[in-house]
C-alpha cells in the first residue's frame, strides 16, 4: 500500500505493536507524533522501521505501561491533536479467552477514554476484536459511549470491518470505532470504508514464493512443488493469523481447523519457515507433505504489510509481532474516512 495523501495531521497511537495500524495511518496522511507500545522487540521493531525516514521525523517511540503512562509526557496541549488511535488489548474480550470484559485486568478501556479527556484530539480510533461487538457486552459499549459523548465527542460507527474485503488476502474481523468532534463528525460518511477487490493467497506470495524455490532450482522437486502450492493457493485468503501469547511455544499457524485451512491452501501450518537466506532444511521449510511452511515476512504479507516493513527478534517474538498486528491497508482505509472528514470541514471553514 502507498500513501495517497499529503502528510497534514498529527496522530498519536497507543498500544502500537508492531506498526501495522502505525504504518496504515501513516499511508492515510497521518504524521505520527508518537507510537506508544510496552513490548521490547516490537519496539525496536518501530524504531527500526522509521529510523532515517523523513517521513517519520519526529514520531518518538515510547515503550511504556500505559496504565502508568501520564500525557504530559507528550508535550501537546489538549485540543492540539488531531487523532489519537489504538488496538486495545484484545483478550478481554476474544471468543478464544474467557470474555470477562471489564473484570479482565488488561482491559484498557478505560486508560484510553482517560487519555482522550486529557489529549482533547479531534478524532478516536479504536479497534478490537469482534467478541466485543457481541450481546454481552452490550452494556459497556454503552458505557464507552456515553463517556465519549460526556467529552462531546459523536460516535461515527462501531463496526466489523472484514480485512478480506480491504486487499488483505485472509479472514481478520476486528471491531473498529471511530468517533469525532461533532465539528468533524458532521463531515464523516458515518459507514464503513468501501470495499475493495479480494486478493487470494496465491496472487499476494507468489514472488515471495517464486523465490523461496528458484533458491532450491538444483532440487528436482522444487518446480512441481511450487506450481501444486500454487494452484491451491489461488483458491482462496488465509484462516487468521494468530500471533499467540509469550506463555505459550514456539511459532505455527494455529489451531487444528487453522491448520486444516491452511493446508487447503497449500500450507502447512506446523511451523513456521525461516527465511531464505537463513533456510538450514528445505525437507522441513519447502517439502513438506502438506506443502512449504510461510516465512515471517510471507506472514507480514497476509498481514498486508509493506514488504519493506521489517520485525526485530528471533523468529517466534517476530512473528508473534506479525500475527498480533492490525493489518495495514484496514487501518488505511478507515484513516482515509477521517482524513477526508478532515479535509471538509476545513473546507466549510475557510469557505464560510
Amino acid at each position: 500500500m502507498t500513501r495517497v495523501n499529503a502528510l497534514k495531521y498529527t496522530s498519536v497511537e497507543i498500544c502500537a505493536g508492531a506498526g501495522g495500524q502505525a504504518l496504515g495511518l501513516h499511508n492515510a496522511g497521518f504524521k505520527h507524533a508518537a507510537l506508544i507500545e510496552i513490548d521490547k522487540d516490537a519496539c525496536q521493531t518501530l524504531r527500526d522501521n522509521i529510523r532515517e525516514k523523513p517521513e517519520w521525523s519526529g514520531c518518538k517511540v515510547i515503550e511504556a505501561d500505559l496504565r502508568g503512562f501520564d500525557a504530559v509526557e507528550l508535550g501537546l496541549d489538549p485540543g492540539e491533536l488531531d487523532l489519537l488511535a489504538g488496538g486495545v488489548p484484545c483478550p478481554p474480550f476474544s471468543a478464544a479467552g474467557k470474555q470477562l470484559g471489564r473484570d479482565d485486568e488488561r482491559d484498557l478501556f478505560p486508560t484510553m477514554l482517560a487519555l482522550v479527556d486529557d489529549l482533547e484530539p479531534k478524532a478516536v480510533m479504536i479497534e478490537n476484536v469482534r467478541g466485543l461487538l457481541d450481546p454481552k457486552f452490550a452494556e459497556y459499549r454503552e458505557e464507552i459511549i456515553k463517556g465519549l459523548e460526556s467529552m462531546d465527542y459523536e460516535v461515527c460507527y462501531w463496526d466489523v470491518l472484514e480485512a478480506k474485503n480491504y486487499g488483505v488476502p485472509q479472514l481478520r474481523p476486528r471491531a473498529i470505532l471511530v468517533a469525532m468532534k461533532p465539528e468533524y463528525a458532521q463531515y464523516f460518511e458515518h459507514k464503513k470504508p468501501a470495499e475493495t477487490k479480494q486478493l487470494s493467497v496465491g496472487e499476494a506470495l507468489h514472488d515471495s514464493m517464486r523465490a523461496r524455490y528458484d533458491a532450491v532450482a538444483d532440487d528436482p522437486r522444487a518446480e512441481r512443488a511450487f506450481k501444486r502450492w500454487y494452484e491451491k493457493a489461488l483458491e482462496g485468503v488465509a484462516p487468521t493469523v494468530v500471533g499467540g501469547s509469550k506463555k505459550h511455544g514456539g511459532a505455527d499457524l494455529g489451531p487444528t481447523r487453522a491448520k486444516r485451512a491452511w493446508a487447503d491452501l497449500g500450507v502447512c501450518g506446523l511451523g513456521v519457515a525461516n527465511e531464505p537466506h537463513e533456510m538450514k532444511d528445505a525437507d522441513r521449510d519447502l517439502f513438506a507433505s502438506a506443502g512449504p511452511k510461510l516465512t515471517v515476512s510471507q506472514a507480514a504479507i497476509i498481514q498486508g504489510f509493506d514488504e519493506d516493513w521489517h520485525f526485530s527478534g528471533r523468529k517466534t517474538a517476530a512473528y508473534r509481532q506479525v500475527g498480533n498486528a492490525f493489518p495495514p491497508p484496514v487501518a488505511q482505509a478507515v484513516g482515509e474516512q477521517i482524513y477526508a472528514a478532515f479535509e471538509a470541514a476545513e473546507k466549510a471553514a475557510s469557505d464560510g
